[in-house]
Formats: C-alpha cells, sequence, structure tokens
C-alpha cells in the first residue's frame, strides 16, 4: 500500500509483486495516497523517507512535490518491489528505493523532515524498534504519517458469515499485528511523538469490479489460506465463487477501515 505487504511475509516473486501494483492503482487506493500527501504536506527541498516503498508510487508523488532540491529516500525488504520502484522513478535521480529493513533503518540521525510508512509495520515483528528508528531519522519538528489496517473492521456480505470469518481469521495470520491501530498511539507515544493524531480512511466498494480494492485483494486471501493450510481448497474457492455470485446478483458490498496517524518529533 505504500505498501501492502511488502515486507516478505507472504514471499512476494515478480508476478505478485506486479499484482499488487496493479492493486495499489484501483481508485479507493489512489485516493488514500492522495490523503497521505495532503497530511505530509511536504515542501519544496525538503527531505523523505518512504518506509516500505512498495512499487514507488507514493514515492514519486513525493518527488513531485519536494522537487530535484528536496529527496526522496525508500526502503523495501522485498527486491521485486524495490526493482518496480527503480524503474517507476528511473529518470527522477532525487529518488534513492533500496533494499532494507524499516526496523534498521541505513541513514543518519536527524536526517528527514518527514517520514511516511504505509502498510507496513503490522508486518514487523519489532514494532517498537521500528517506531525508534523512525524517530531517530526525523529532524527535530520532523513529521511521520503512518497507516494500518485493523481487518476485523472489514465488514464483507456472504452468503456463509461462518466461513467469512474462517477466511478473515485465516488472513490475520499473515502478519504479527493484525490489530496494530489500537496500540499504535500509545507506541508512537513511547518512542517520543508529540499528540498523535488519528483519522479513519474508508475503503468502500458496493461492486463487484475489477478496478477495486477488494477485488484485487481476494485472490491473495484464498492463495494464502490454501497455501498455509488454514483454509481447505474447496472452502476458499467456494468464497470465492460466492462472492462472484453476489457480484453477479447486484448484492455485493466490502468496507475496511484504515487507521492514519499523523505526528511530530519534538522540536527540541
Amino acid at each position: 500500500m505504500t505498501s501492502e505487504p511488502s515486507t516478505g511475509f507472504l514471499g512476494f516473486d515478480e508476478n505478485e509483486a506486479r499484482r499488487v501494483e496493479a492493486l495499489y492503482q484501483t481508485p479507493d487506493v489512489v485516493a488514500q495516497r492522495e490523503r497521505v500527501l495532503d497530511v505530509l504536506a511536504l515542501r519544496a527541498g525538503e527531505q523523505v523517507v518512504d518506509l516500505g516503498c512498495g512499487p514507488g508510487l507514493l514515492a514519486l508523488q513525493m518527488a513531485e512535490r519536494v522537487g530535484s532540491r528536496g529527496a526522496v529516500r525508500c526502503i523495501d525488504a522485498s527486491e521485486s518491489m524495490v526493482a518496480i520502484a527503480r524503474r517507476r522513478c528511473t529518470n527522477v535521480k532525487w529518488v534513492e528505493p533500496q533494499v532494507g529493513d524499516v526496523a534498521a533503518l541505513p541513514y543518519s540521525g536527524h536526517s528527514f523532515d518527514a517520514g511516511v510508512c504505509t502498510q507496513v509495520y503490522e508486518y514487523v515483528p519489532d514494532i517498537d524498534r521500528a517506531l525508534a528508528e523512525l524517530y531517530r531519522v526525523l529532524k527535530p519538528g520532523g513529521r511521520a504519517v503512518i497507516i494500518d489496517t485493523d481487518w476485523e473492521s472489514s465488514v464483507w456480505h456472504s452468503s456463509d458469515s461462518a466461513r467469512m470469518r474462517r477466511v478473515i481469521e485465516a488472513w490475520d495470520r499473515h502478519c504479527p499485528h493484525p490489530q496494530l491501530p489500537r496500540t499504535l498511539g500509545r507506541r508512537m507515544r513511547a518512542a517520543g511523538f508529540e499528540n498523535p493524531r488519528l483519522e479513519v480512511i474508508v475503503l468502500l466498494n458496493d461492486r463487484y469490479d475489477p478496478d477495486t480494492y477488494s477485488f484485487g485483494i481476494i485472490p491473495l486471501l484464498a492463495a494464502y489460506g490454501k497455501k498455509q493450510g488454514l483454509v481447505s481448497r474447496e472452502e476458499a474457492d467456494a468464497w470465492v465463487a460466492d462472492l462472484q455470485e453476489l457480484g453477479r446478483r447486484d448484492e455485493y458490498f466490502f468496507s475496511l477501515n484504515r487507521y492514519l496517524f499523523s505526528a511530530t518529533k519534538p522540536a527540541s
């Protein structure tokens, strides 16, 4: 999202990375990215770090705002994602994507005016260390914007509600912090950030449409459940078929909350 699961927990290869790249270009995720940019409020000449840059969509837009006098540094644990980001930003010399760990940043302290991390921290085992690293690399007065999801906030219409719950519960196993937003504000304050502010970004799809977030995430949930043995192949396939049928009957509905936290590092 920037980065959906781009930290390696799903083992993305090049093809999977391309599917996620397409997912990030659906109108609902584009709108989320625009909101992140609004909250970041980047200015020309600023230095910004993108933690979990994914395919580089957000990085490229941030580069447009800071201009050639600024800099965008990007890090992602997935080599496939970094390769896509490099290709996307190849003509923008002030963007530098690289493979790395958001919990051990390869940057000096007090380097950045702003830092952004979207849909990544929930995949990081040591979240408190990762937040400390973000705090370290920000300049005094630097701005942080973080987005993560709590999948228990999802409302997904299904003809079999018990099966729907089993699919979501299986998906919760794909990351170490599936309910991170519930504790993220407290964790940010413990890391030293001042007055984290919170808002909700709702992804809402009322049609079964290839140009929506939920359509793109369906095969990821089904494949993960089957691969890990958490949902049987028959049950996962039946879940997908049911959503398709609801779409044909114009009865499809999906809603999911993402939580945006913004905060600053103390100026002194």
